[in-house]
């Protein structure tokens, strides 16, 4: 068993989901790839039982589907769907910021300025493991004035399932300093509640993220038919 691969025994099933999940968005499992669960169990040195219980982790995730006769498989997201994904993301993500900024407190906008420096640090660091958690958290203490619980929650799986790509069209177009702007700017619009150029920059900042995406992952041959 690989050194970097060591996990704690309490709570196995959910750590060895986070590490295969971590594995899968930063490409190290591909879209379309198989794991197969006694390989799996084999590398962590555990039982298949916990392996099928992260695999259904996953799958709720929307990170891996189970196909007939191949089992589980790393999904890909076709091209199409990507913009279908970042439209609800704008959709929602929009609409929890229209609502939170009149009623946002200065705690709840002071957790923002805390989180976009180490953002900022993770993207300078190229700390791909971190960039998507902290770029959720800084956005959903904007939406924290909101107060709509289950629309955060289903923006949060979306923001997941396009995780993996974001960080790859990062890299792949050096876009880290339009992100550090835009962020800036949209921390600043919530500081000075002007809900409406906040709302127009956050779809902007959003949709922008997918037109690039899709660009980069078309260029490069990343998305499935």
């Amino acid at each position: 068993m690989s050194a970097g691969h060591k996990i704690k025994r309490q709570s196995i099933p959910e750590t060895l989901a986070e590490s295969l999940r971590e594995r899968i968005l930063n490409g190290e499992f591909k879209g379309g790839e198989p794991l197969i669960q006694e390989a799996i169990a084999a590398e962590y040195g555990v039982s298949r039982m916990p392996v099928r219980e992260a695999f259904r982790q996953l799958e709720a995730a929307g990170l891996i589907a189970f196909q007939i006769h191949k089992g589980a498989v790393v999904t890909s997201i076709p091209e199409e769907q990507i913009s279908e994904l970042f439209d609800l993301r704008a959709l929602l993500e929009c609409e929890l910021l229209e609502r939170s900024i009149p009623a946002i407190s200065d705690e709840q906008l002071a957790v923002a300025r805390e989180i976009l420096p180490r953002l900022e640090e993770a993207y300078h660091r190229r700390d791909t493991s971190s960039w998507g958690t902290l770029n959720w958290e800084f956005h959903k203490s904007l939406y924290a004035g909101a107060n709509r619980v289950q629309t955060l929650a289903v923006a949060q799986g979306i923001n997941l399932q396009t995780e993996r790509y974001v960080r790859l069209q990062l890299l792949l177009t050096d876009a880290i300093e339009d992100a550090e702007v835009d962020h800036r700017e949209i921390l600043r619009l919530c500081e000075a509640r002007d809900v409406e150029r906040a709302v127009v920059y956050l779809r902007k900042h959003i949709l922008d993220a997918g037109r690039q995406l899709r660009d980069a992952l078309k260029q490069n041959g990343m998305t499935s038919a």
